[in-house]
């Protein structure tokens, strides 16, 4: 089987050195691009399995190169390396198509198994059915199951946990999740989206108050998993 290939684009030499050198030794093929031009290209010649995009590129930034990218239907895993810790910086990348962020500097070791978990999950994409601690979520027959009990879920608490569960270790912004889950046509708040997470966790999470799935990434959203 061929290794999977993971697109680097980061236009610091050296920092693109070490990552080019540690994602080659975990044994992936690695492309590389100094700028968001040529990542661009490189990204639709090579059809990648995972892009690590820095944000201050020159010729094409990467959150414009992100928006690009999700333009051309190129559906593979995005993680974004930013030197920003701003909400609002955060909030764009996710929202112009990035799966996950860092934010430098970083640990190499995260990265990785960060990089190694979005690569799993999208081998196992078109599963229809979940498992998480005790409990199995089947999208075909619309249940929640533990061990041999169907616990009772609203029907948006249902679209909301199916939506996370696609979607595991992805930081997803509220907005996303409202426009996912709730539609465009409803005038609704990201205090919704809070509210049924709320109640779900109630019901999934050994201890609602310090949850193990749905998670909040602060200042941005919520992330299911992750581990």
């Amino acid at each position: 089987m061929a290794p999977e290939c993971i697109l680097i684009i980061e236009d610091d030499a050296t920092l693109l050195r070490v990552l080019k050198d540690n994602f080659e030794f975990a044994g992936y093929r690695v492309v590389v691009a100094t700028d968001g031009r040529s990542g661009l290209l490189s990204a639709l010649d090579e059809r990648p399995d995972l892009i690590v995009l820095d944000v201050m590129l020159p010729e094409i930034n990467g959150y414009e190169l992100c928006r690009l990218l999700r333009k051309e239907k190129l559906d593979v895993p995005v993680i974004m390396l930013t030197a920003k810790g701003q909400e609002s910086d955060v909030v764009l990348g996710l929202e112009l198509g990035a799966d996950d962020y860092v934010t430098k500097p970083f640990s190499m070791k995260e990265l990785l198994a960060r990089a190694a978990a979005f690569l799993r999950r999208r081998r196992s994409a078109e599963a229809s059915s979940y498992r998480f601690g005790e409990f199995e979520l089947s999208l075909d027959s619309r249940t929640l199951r533990r061990g041999k009990v169907t616990l009772h879920l609203t029907p948006r608490e249902f679209d909301l946990l199916a939506y996370l569960a696609r979607r595991d270790g992805r930081a997803l912004t509220r907005d996303e999740i409202l426009r996912a889950v709730w539609g465009h046509g409803v005038f609704v708040t990201g205090r919704s989206v809070d509210r049924c997470v709320t109640t779900l966790r109630s019901k999934i999470e050994p201890d609602p108050r310090n949850p193990t799935f749905i998670r909040t990434v602060r200042e941005v959203g919520y992330r299911f998993g992750g581990d």
